[in-house]
């Protein structure tokens, strides 16, 4: 078996990986698919992918001149609305394949985001987008996120969702358990684009992290469903 047929067995399995499996499992994913990833979360969102960053990076609600890292930053699409909006972003991702898709320009970093290169309280705010279910240790990334970001800072981090609507979760178990994958076997890589839908799994409950997003530091994180409960949206306040 070729190396890339190994690498892509560890998530392309009914078993989904955990611990350092996962991370070399993500991070493999990722470089492989980086090439198309953009053109692919367009086509799959129906371009309703550009309509959340740009809600995440509103509820940011920074002063122009804040500095942002964007964790897990894939190709730099939330940094380009952060920059549009005034805001200085630092890119950082655990891909090699994904920073060098970056279309946005600003500084980037080759970094795992449960350990950053930062010193504590350096900057004033974080985002992450589509990427708390790949992570294994998400308190931990919650109280690293309360490390680095300062007094008054704010974070925002995006992820999919479950819909609490059961008509609308019957809808999009299948488009995102059935049409998903084939659409990317036919344009990109299948093996990625069936784990990208089972990834849900690995999410808790909203209450659960915003529970660990106040141990965090960030007391009056919220959580919010965004259209119909297709993704999710946490805000908060670093106290």
């Amino acid at each position: 078996m070729a190396e890339s047929d190994k690498d892509r067995a560890s998530w392309d399995t009914e078993q989904l990986p955990e611990g350092e499996e996962k991370v070399a499992a993500v991070q493999n994913m990722f470089d492989a698919i980086a090439p198309k990833y953009d053109r692919l979360n367009r086509i799959i969102s129906f371009r309703l992918d550009v309509r959340w960053r740009r809600r995440a990076v509103r509820d940011l609600a920074l002063p122009r001149g804040s500095v942002v890292l964007d964790l897990a930053s894939g190709t730099g699409d939330l940094c380009i609305d952060l920059a549009k909006n005034g805001i200085r972003p630092i890119s950082i991702d655990l891909s090699f394949g994904m920073l060098t898709a970056d279309q946005s320009g600003e500084p980037r970093i080759q970094a795992d985001i449960l350990k950053l290169p930062v010193p504590d309280q350096s900057v004033d705010g974080v985002t992450c987008g589509f990427a708390l279910r790949n992570l294994v240790d998400l308190p931990s990334f919650f109280q690293e996120l309360g490390r680095v970001v300062r007094s008054g800072g704010r974070i925002a981090l995006l992820d999919v969702s479950v819909p609490s609507n059961p008509v609308v979760r019957w809808g999009n178990n299948i488009y995102f358990g059935k049409v998903v994958p084939w659409i990317g076997a036919a344009l990109s890589d299948g093996a990625a684009y069936r784990y990208l839908p089972k990834s849900v799994a690995y999410l808790p409950d909203a209450s659960e992290m915003l529970d660990a997003l106040s141990d965090a530091g960030f007391e009056d994180a919220t959580h919010t469903q965004l259209s119909g409960g297709l993704t999710q949206l946490m805000v908060g306040t670093r106290t």
